[in-house]
């Protein structure tokens, strides 16, 4: 048994925790004397991570919320590196929510702590000149995505691809029949998955633009059936008060995106996470984006990008239709969506393709990739 080690880990939202708990298991097999301390949330915590406060409290999004809580953040950033100093992690990794990481991770850096980035933000789409602080705080960054390694390469950051968690959880082939009968959804004829967000205001942006594509792609498709999995609640709410006054042939969801995706034949989805997850599933797509017409002006000035959705960048093509802004019109959803249901193999053999790239054992390929940032692989070994 190798010498005991003291791993730090801060994740700021759920989708962090998963990653982490996942790292955790990976590091723990690897390492059998390991003591975790930071921030997280359940699953961290059951995997026996020492928690100073609560996860919830790191997980804020949108500007004005970000401005409301801004002192209670810069406080407890505080705090957390007087602890992390004190306490000389043997390693600091530092879970997706770069804002609040990044800073911690140059200041732990700079105490002689080393640190690791887990998860990329978008660096290689907008404000580029992040790579330079990146390139300060980081011994090591961790991407879920080879695009993303690739420009870290160029710009002198150390860095591994890892692979994506997903990607190994999700089977190469779905069954499709077991989840419509699941799901209680016809066993013949076409479904469509209609995704257009898990936030309100995405919502409030595309689901009466979704629905009126469903009604045009129903009268091009006679017979079809639409499946619309609810983030949540008040999503469902939101969307029930949209399908008024519609007659529509739709199963309406509480959460199960992931039986909706292994159930449709196609989807209709907003650009972003989700996107990721239709790929894995193999469906063939239409990706739609709307934001506010000031900060679509705002983003287009600002992304460097060709594409914005998820399938594409890992192509490196236009593999899947991009309905943007002013182009995203129920009749345009429904013409690009109605030949994919006969004909979306150029789509799902790029999608095969993209699965077997990002499968890659991800938590056992950060797991190595931390271990030998601090040469505790002969540790685990011995």
């Amino acid at each position: 048994m190798g010498k005991p080690l003291r791993i730090a880990l801060v994740a700021g939202e759920s989708s962090g925790d998963i990653l982490g708990a996942g790292l955790m298991e990976a590091l723990q097999a690897r390492h059998g004397d390991i003591e975790f301390i930071g921030v997280g949330g359940p699953r961290m915590e059951a995997r026996g991570l020492r928690s100073y406060f609560p996860q919830e409290r790191l997980a804020v999004m949108g500007l004005v919320e970000v401005l409301g809580r801004l002192p209670e953040l810069l406080r407890r950033r505080r705090r957390l590196l007087r602890t992390l100093v004190e306490a000389r992690p043997d390693v600091f990794i530092g879970i997706d929510a770069p804002d609040f990481n990044l800073d911690l991770e140059l200041r732990l850096r700079q105490a002689g702590i080393r640190t690791v980035h887990y998860v990329s933000p978008s660096v290689w789409a907008w404000r580029q000149k992040r790579v330079l602080k990146i390139r300060k705080a980081c011994d090591l960054m961790l991407t879920l995505f080879p695009f993303e390694a690739r420009f870290y390469d160029e710009h002198a950051v150390k860095v591994r691809f890892v692979g994506h968690p997903l990607a190994d959880t999700i089977p190469l082939e779905a069954d499709r029949g077991t989840a419509r009968a699941a799901l209680g959804l016809p066993e013949q004829g076409s479904v469509v998955a209609l995704m257009p967000g898990s936030r309100g205001g995405e919502v409030a942006r595309l689901g009466e633009r979704f629905l009126a594509a469903a009604e045009r792609l129903r009268v091009l498709r006679p017979g079809i059936h639409f499946v619309l999995p609810c983030a949540s609640a008040a999503r469902r709410e939101q969307l029930e008060r949209m399908l008024g006054g519609r007659d529509l042939p739709l199963t309406l969801l509480d959460g199960r995106s992931h039986e909706a995706l292994a159930a449709c034949d196609a989807v209709l989805i907003a650009s972003g996470t989700a996107t990721l997850e239709a790929l894995l599933y193999k469906r063939p797509m239409v990706v739609a984006y709307h934001v506010a017409p000031l900060t679509y002006r705002i983003l287009k000035r600002l992304v460097k990008s060709p594409y914005i959705s998820l399938p594409n960048l890992l192509a490196q093509r236009m593999l899947v239709p991009e309905l943007i802004q002013d182009a995203a019109t129920p009749e345009a959803m429904a013409q690009s969506l109605s030949p994919l249901l006969e004909h979306g193999e150029v789509q799902t053999e790029g999608f095969d393709r993209i699965h077997r790239l990002l499968r890659c054992g991800a938590s056992s390929q950060a797991a190595d990739a931390v271990l030998e940032l601090i040469g505790a692989n002969d540790a685990a070994r011995a």
